[in-house]
């Protein structure tokens, strides 16, 4: 799809009901990871392709794009309950 500027890229990309990931390619990091700020996704790359998977790293998108993150810490919070069991061996003994 052609745009005439950056903000109407930002604007085209934004304006959709999905963002699960995003890319650019460009020489100029810097302006690639202001752009990549920009833009509405739960990931984006900067010089790499669209499909990035790591198994340490969150994963999931944003609007129509998925339903939160997979992956590292993310997954054991999404995934798991924090629970104390705790075990007396013996008789406890009142007052503490």
């Amino acid at each position: 799809m052609p745009f005439d500027s950056e903000e109407e890229a930002v604007r085209i990309v934004n304006d959709t009901p999905y963002g699960l990931s995003g890319a650019v390619h460009t020489a100029d990091i810097e302006r690639g990871v202001r752009f990549a700020k920009r833009i509405d996704t739960g990931m984006f790359h900067v010089n790499d392709g669209t499909v990035h998977d790591e198994p340490i790293v969150p994963f999931g998108g944003e609007k129509s794009s998925g339903i939160g993150r997979l992956n590292g810490d993310t997954m054991l919070d999404a995934f798991t309950t924090v629970k104390w069991i705790s075990v007396q061996h013996g008789r406890s003994g009142f007052p503490f």
